[in-house]
This record gives C-alpha cells, sequence and structure tokens, in this order.
C-alpha cells in the first residue's frame, strides 16, 4: 500500500452542539474527511462555520458544559478517540496528535518559565529525566529559530515577541514526534512577515518528520501554497471536499465561488473590485429550512428548500454539496 493513501485520521459524521440560554447552536453538524499520512488539508471558511470546534473535538476540547459532541466517529489509526477514557485520551493529546492554538499571546502560562511549560511535556510523555528534558528543550528552541536558547528556557512569556511566543508554542506542538499537527490559524496576530517565516517552518517541519497536518485558515493563499486537499466549511457543515487545484480552478460550490471572488488576484493585468459575498452567515441557533447557503446564493432554485444537500463525489475526489452543482459545472464549461 502507497504510503501516501494511508488514512491516519478518518472523521465520519461529527456533531457539536453547545447548549445555551438561547438554544442549540449546532457548531458542527456532520463534518466528515480524512487526513492522509503525511499530507497537509486545509479547512477553510468564514469566522462561525466550524473549523476551530472541528478541531478542538479532534482532541475532545469542548468544554463540557456547555459544549458536547453529540455524534459521529473520530477515528486515529482505527481507534475511535470518542470511545476513550480521559486517562487513555492523555496519551493522545500533546503526544500523537498536537495542536498549535491561535493565539500565542494567551496559550502560554505566564507564571511559569518557556522552559518548565517546554519540559513538562517532555518529561509526561517520554519519560525523559530532568537534564535530558533540559537539553531536549534546548533542542527544541533551536529548531524553531530561538536565538540562545538554553538562556531562553527562564525567560516568561512575556519577554517574548508574538512572533517568538508561536515559535514556542510550534516546538512544544512537535516536542513529541506527533503523528498530526493541528494548525488553527497560527499566524493570527502576527505581522505578514513573521505570518511567512511561521508557515514556512510548519512546512518544513512536516517534510523532516512526515507529519499529517491540518491547517486550519480563512487565507485562500496560504492554502494555495501549502495545501494538498481542502474542506470549505459553512454554517458547521462541509460544502466542498477535494485537492487543491479543484478549489481553486474548478470550484464547484456558490459558496467557494463567492469566497474566490472575494479575494485579490495578481495574475490579472486588469484589477477589478473585489465581489464580497452578499448577506451574512445564518444563526446556528436557527438555520434555515434546505441548504444554509441558499438566502445568499446566486444559484438559488426552488430544490434548495428541499433539505440540506447531500455531499456527492461529482467528479474522481471532488465532493460537494450542492443541488445545482451541476448546472454550474455546464456554466463553467460553456464559456471555455
Amino acid at each position: 500500500m502507497d504510503n501516501t493513501d494511508y488514512k491516519v485520521l478518518e472523521v465520519k459524521d461529527l456533531k457539536t452542539y453547545f447548549y445555551t440560554d438561547s438554544g442549540v447552536v449546532k457548531a458542527v453538524d456532520g463534518v466528515s474527511f480524512d487526513l492522509r499520512k503525511g499530507e497537509t488539508l486545509g479547512i477553510v471558511g468564514e469566522t462561525g462555520s466550524g473549523k476551530s470546534v472541528t478541531a478542538l473535538s479532534i482532541l475532545r476540547l469542548i468544554p463540557e458544559p456547555p459544549g458536547k459532541v453529540v455524534g459521529g466517529e473520530i477515528l486515529f489509526n482505527g481507534s475511535d478517540l470518542l470511545k476513550l477514557g480521559k486517562r487513555d485520551l492523555q496519551s493522545y493529546r500533546g503526544n500523537r496528535i498536537s495542536m498549535i492554538f491561535q493565539d500565542p499571546m494567551t496559550s502560554l502560562n505566564p507564571v511559569y518559565t518557556i522552559g518548565n511549560q517546554l519540559i513538562e511535556s517532555v518529561i509526561t510523555h517520554r519519560k525523559l529525566k530532568k537534564e535530558e528534558a533540559i537539553n531536549e528543550a534546548v533542542r527544541l528552541l533551536e529548531i524553531v529559530g530561538i536565538s540562545e536558547a538554553r538562556k531562553r528556557l527562564g525567560s516568561y512569556p512575556h519577554e517574548f515577541s508574538g512572533g517568538m511566543r508561536q515559535r514556542v508554542m510550534i516546538a512544544m506542538a512537535i516536542a513529541n514526534s506527533p503523528d498530526i499537527l493541528i494548525a488553527d490559524e497560527p499566524t493570527t496576530a502576527l505581522d505578514v512577515t513573521i505570518q511567512a517565516q511561521i508557515l514556512e517552518l510548519v512546512d518544513e517541519i512536516k517534510s523532516k518528520t512526515n507529519s499529517s497536518i491540518i491547517l486550519i485558515t480563512h487565507d485562500l493563499g496560504v492554502v494555495a501554497k501549502y495545501a494538498e486537499r481542502v474542506m470549505v466549511m459553512y454554517a458547521g457543515k462541509p460544502v466542498e471536499f477535494s485537492t487543491v487545484d479543484n478549489i481553486f480552478y474548478k470550484a464547484m460550490h456558490p459558496y467557494t465561488l463567492g469566497l474566490m471572488n472575494s479575494i485579490t488576484r495578481l495574475d490579472e493585468e486588469k484589477r477589478e473590485k473585489l465581489k464580497p459575498i452578499k448577506g451574512s452567515p445564518p444563526s446556528l441557533i436557527d438555520l434555515p429550512d434546505g441548504c444554509t447557503f441558499r438566502n445568499r446564493c446566486k444559484f438559488y432554485s426552488q430544490s434548495c428548500k428541499k433539505g440540506f444537500p447531500p455531499m456527492k463525489e461529482v467528479e474522481e475526489g471532488h465532493f460537494v454539496a450542492c443541488y445545482r452543482a451541476a448546472d454550474i459545472l455546464k456554466n463553467r464549461l460553456v464559456k471555455k
């Protein structure tokens, strides 16, 4: 079997709801995808589409209450993470599956030194002696580009810049050579130059360790450069899933097309105004009947009211949840 076809993670019909005084928020409602060994999977969508909740659900980091994973399977190398007890789950978190959180300013504990936080993870999962753990922490900081690494072990988070804190978060995430690295908006609040450095670092680590990466972002340019496959999410559901080339050049869901039209293109001689998607995402408490995107969709028809469209394979490896996908494809072929 080709190693690149091995599915290290399979998420099947995942549902994560939040129970509030205003009603049930269906933050993730029927998400399914797989992650292959050594690949980078991009997950994109507007704020509130369910990207981060999907990632937190994989590691079972949803706060209970008010949140709860109410259905589905999360198969890691064949084992369902949703069926594991808390003690067994600890052997996976930060060890087999790690996460880079989106805000480096608040993800590190301000009252512990950088060294303490790095060393704790290494000792917990790898059972190293303290001196060995210190040397390993130094090595990890050097890998992520922190100068004077041994001296920096005694520093506190507030003594680091935002970019340096994010590098520390990456060092903690890769400390135990995880099979899966989840990067949840890893460049949030960082300036453009530092963003590029962080993303290059994550990609370099992937190539060295053959880890699989789930890259959650709203930046389609980042997805185009680093991902092999892409899942587009809207209102808690996946609406399109395929290779990065298909998503960028053969998109068939109106929402994906809208995302493409709302980004700046540098390869066009004539600069055109950006075309924002009209309207706003629906409330996840009171979702409309049928397709949740229909109130913002220029391809809307009466068929879009008959229930949320099932995810169908319209081409090999290209899945779309849209009743009008075939018409959109025909329209594109006619234009060519």
